[in-house]
């Protein structure tokens, strides 16, 4: 079941998730190298015949690969934990429900930006973001009902 927040939780979450996400980035970079020196350690093995191949560092490069794709999948279990939708990992895009004139709307955040400025309702996504004023600071709220 989703969460909802009000920009004052979703500041308050905003660490958590932007430490997750900063893993997410770092584990996906690594779990690509280790990918990457899998694939062209398994060329040589086939160009080599198969002849002198070396298990060990094999087995090292996909132990790399494993734990790499575990912390990545842990780190995206904190960002879902945290209540945040994870909208686009390579521009580190982050989205918080909220209920806005009795529409759920999403409080946007990208990596980089220092506090959510920003709203857009769930069909506008990133292109549709407007600023948080006073009018929307006054006329949203999170879980609680009015």
């Amino acid at each position: 079941m989703p969460r909802y927040f009000t920009v004052g939780e979703a500041e308050r979450a905003l660490p958590e998730v932007e430490a997750a996400l900063r893993d997410i980035l770092f584990h996906r970079d690594e779990y690509k190298k280790a990918s990457d020196e899998m694939d062209a350690n398994t060329r040589r093995i086939r160009m080599a015949g198969g002849s002198r191949v070396d298990p060990g560092a094999h087995l090292a490069m996909r132990a790399r690969r494993d734990t790499s794709a575990a912390a990545l999948k842990d780190a995206a279990d904190r960002v879902e934990a945290a209540g945040a939708l994870l909208k686009d990992v390579d521009t580190g895009l982050i989205d918080f429900l909220a209920h806005y004139r009795g529409e759920t709307v999403c409080l946007c955040w990208k990596l980089g930006e220092d506090s959510i400025r920003f709203w857009h309702g769930l069909e506008e996504g990133f292109r549709g973001r407007k600023p948080i004023d006073d009018e929307f600071m006054k006329n949203h709220r999170g879980e609680a009902t009015h």
